[in-house]
Parts: C-alpha cells; structure tokens; sequence
C-alpha cells in the first residue's frame, strides 16, 4: 500500500489544489505501477525554501522545487520503498504560473511530478536524461488532464 502525504506549511489556503494533487499522485502511482512507497509533499514559503537550498545545495537563492531522495542513501532495509521528501515552494509557483501563462494548479502539479520523479530516480544533468525525465512529466501530466496551456 502507497503512503504519501501533503503539508502545508504556508498561510495560503490550498485545499481544492491539494485535493488536485492527492488525484493527480494516485493516477501517477498506478500509471507507473508503484507500490509500497512512502513520500511526503511539503508546501513551504520563500524564507524556508532559500534556507534549505543553501545548507544543503549551497546554493544561495530560492528556488522552486527540492528533492531529498532517500533511496540514494541505502542504509536501512525496509519492507516497502522509502522514497523521501519533495519541498515545493508555493510563492515560486504562483510567480512561474504567471510567467508561464498557465495556472497555478498546473505549475504545483509539474512541480509535485518533476519532484517525484527525481525520488525516483530521474534526473536531468546530462541532455539524454532532462530529455527522458521531461518527457515522462509532460506524459504524466497529458493523460491525467493537466495540459499547458491549463
């Protein structure tokens, strides 16, 4: 059985995108056949995100998605798949969804898939892989419904 939870640590009222995105990671879960994982989606505000990614990536700037994979660290065996943690940045989601022209729904769900994606392993450092990660994400995102231009 999947376990996965969303926090909210903002002042913003995000119940009808959380409700969204339970959805959107269920659909995920099944279309990728995940089963027993374990992930958290933690919605945090500018201050906490840009402290996060300095002491752990050092890099000094706020930034809209973070990834702590677990998995990367494998020291403790388990019965079902720890994948970690995925940090979205809220206020950065709102700024990029009206920079992209599209809503903000469909930036937190790029951003909950994008995050998920690297729990599992993907990654975009090489052209080859950004090209494979980034195809998966705006598959995931086509066939649950949430298009770009949305």
């Amino acid at each position: 059985m999947n376990q996965y939870e969303i926090f909210n640590q903002t002042e913003n009222n995000l119940e009808e995108e959380t409700k969204k995105l339970y959805e959107l990671l269920e659909f995920t879960l099944k279309r990728e056949k995940l089963e027993n994982v374990e992930f958290n989606v933690i919605f945090v505000d500018q201050e906490t995100i840009h402290e996060m990614n300095k002491t752990y990536r050092h890099v000094d700037r706020v930034t809209d998605v973070i990834s702590f994979a677990l998995e990367d660290h494998k020291t403790i065996e388990l019965d079902h798949r720890l994948l970690g943690d995925i940090y979205i940045c809220v206020d950065k989601a709102f700024e990029q969804a009206k920079e992209y022209g599209h809503s903000f729904i469909r930036e937190l769900s790029f951003l909950t898939i994008h995050g998920l994606l690297h729990l599992l392993g993907y990654d975009h450092m090489t052209e080859e892989e950004e090209k494979i990660m980034f195809q998966k994400q705006e598959d995931i995102l086509n066939e649950f419904g949430i298009r770009r231009e949305s």
